[in-house]
């Protein structure tokens, strides 16, 4: 018998709280493999280096180098990496922004823990890509 593919996650947000949860969340699916967490850009482009996820989840709103920037420099030195931006502001307001610095799709951190498994195992086999509505992602 085949195991299944894990997919190898990193976790970037300055909230101790919401790098906790999203852990949970994560943790909770078998294929699922938290690799790394990090509270700032610059420090989830070091846990990339180390670690090579497939897939960071990235808030936008961080200190230093914000979700934006990090971005950038991820895709530019491993290209291979998809990023799903989390960000608990609107669409309209940074989504342009962060799919342009190299994200591959923008969810709301209102996205519920399969939602977002469903999006990483997605995202992960280069099934989705933009502006996504949650609701039409299923596992």
């Amino acid at each position: 018998m085949v195991e299944p593919r894990h997919i190898r996650v990193i976790v970037a947000d300055n909230h101790q709280v919401v790098r906790a949860g999203l852990a949970v969340a994560l943790q909770a699916q078998p294929d699922l493999d938290l690799v790394g967490e990090a509270s700032d850009g610059a420090e989830a482009l070091e846990v990339c280096a180390r670690t090579q996820p497939d897939v960071v989840l990235m808030d936008l709103v961080m200190p230093g180098m914000d979700g934006v920037k990090a971005m950038q420099a991820i895709h530019q030195a491993y290209p291979q990496v998809q990023i799903i931006v989390l960000s608990s502001f609107g669409k309209e307001e940074l989504g342009k922004a962060a799919l342009w610095a190299g994200a591959t799709i923008y969810l709301s951190k209102d996205v519920t823990g399969e939602e977002l498994a469903a999006a990483i195992r997605h995202v992960s086999a280069g099934l989705l890509s933009g502006f996504e509505d949650t609701q039409s992602i299923s596992a």
